[in-house]
């Protein structure tokens, strides 16, 4: 792993929101709005991109925790941008960032996103003796 972001560094991801991101289960339809589902999944992305920066080839991210504070919505059409700030590598290897998601000016969420970085034969090791 490349240690080479401090804290405060930042990195910036925009997503549109679509038919397929609103808040829809088995039942239908909840609301024409990001879901909180879809959110995350988005907050997730913009702590990757750190992952992405950091990793070298035999080495891959596992996501390790990620907290969601859904203040807003973003409708169908809405460009949502993710602001994620790089907090710490922690003693046990845990890359921390926190993020917020904006519409415009509004800030819709904010949460905090964890990973590991492990070598990639290590994460496959664990996935296999757990199928057992």
């Amino acid at each position: 792993m490349k240690n080479i972001f401090k804290k405060g560094d930042r990195k910036e991801y925009e997503i549109l929101v679509s038919e397929s991101d609103v808040a829809a289960f088995e039942s239908g339809v909840v609301h024409h709005v990001y879901s909180t589902f879809s959110l995350t999944r988005d907050a997730e992305w913009s702590g990757r991109l750190f992952v992405l920066d950091m990793k070298e080839d035999t080495e891959e991210g596992i996501g390790t925790s990620i907290t969601v504070a859904h203040k807003s919505p973003a409708f169908v059409g809405s460009i949502v941008k993710f602001i994620a700030t790089f907090d710490e590598i922690t003693d046990k290897g845990e890359i921390i960032n926190s993020y917020q998601a904006f519409v415009g000016d509004r800030l819709i969420a904010q949460g905090r996103q964890g990973q590991r970085i492990l070598p990639k034969l290590k994460i496959e090791t664990l996935f296999n003796r757990l199928k057992e």
